[in-house]
C-alpha cells in the first residue's frame, strides 16, 4: 500500500574523498592540483626536477633590496644582471646629476625611474636555482 525509503546520510562515504590537504594550487593559474602533480592540464607549468618550496626567494625582499641597484638581483641569484644593475648606475647617477644642473634640480627625479625599473626587474625575473656541486643523496 505505502512504501517508504530510509536513507543514511551520516553514514561514512564508501570510497574516501580528496580533501584539502593532498591539493596544491597550480603556480601559474591557481587551478587545484594533486599534490604529486607533475604539470597542470590548465596551463603549461611543470614541475622542474630542482623544484622546493623552501628554494625560493621572496619577490618583497628583493624590491627593497634594490633600493641598492642589483641588490634584489643577486639575492635571487642572478649575480651578473645584478652586477650589470649596479655598474649601470654609475652612467645614470652622472646623467641625472648632469641633469640636475641644467634643470635647477629637477633632474634628480629621473634617478627614480631608473630605480623603479631595478625594482619592477628583480620582481618579476624568475628565481635561479643553484644545483649543488655534490650528491647529497635523498631528502625527506
Amino acid at each position: 500500500m505505502f512504501e517508504m525509503s530510509v536513507t543514511y546520510t551520516d553514514a561514512p562515504p564508501t570510497h574516501p574523498e580528496s580533501g584539502a590537504g593532498d591539493k596544491m594550487p597550480c603556480p601559474y593559474c591557481g587551478h587545484l592540483l594533486p599534490s604529486d602533480a607533475q604539470r597542470c592540464d590548465r596551463c603549461d607549468w611543470t614541475r622542474s626536477e630542482k623544484e622546493t618550496a623552501e628554494g625560493k626567494a621572496s619577490d618583497a625582499v628583493a624590491v627593497v633590496l634594490s633600493i641598492i641597484p642589483g641588490l634584489g638581483h643577486i639575492y635571487k641569484g642572478h649575480k651578473l644582471v645584478g652586477f650589470l644593475w649596479m655598474f649601470g648606475a654609475i652612467p645614470v647617477g652622472l646623467f641625472v646629476l648632469l641633469a640636475a644642473f641644467a634643470s635647477a634640480g629637477w633632474g634628480l627625479g629621473l634617478f627614480f625611474f631608473y630605480l623603479g625599473a631595478v625594482m619592477l626587474h628583480a620582481y618579476a625575473v624568475d628565481d635561479r636555482v643553484v644545483t649543488s656541486k655534490e650528491d647529497e643523496g635523498e631528502e625527506y
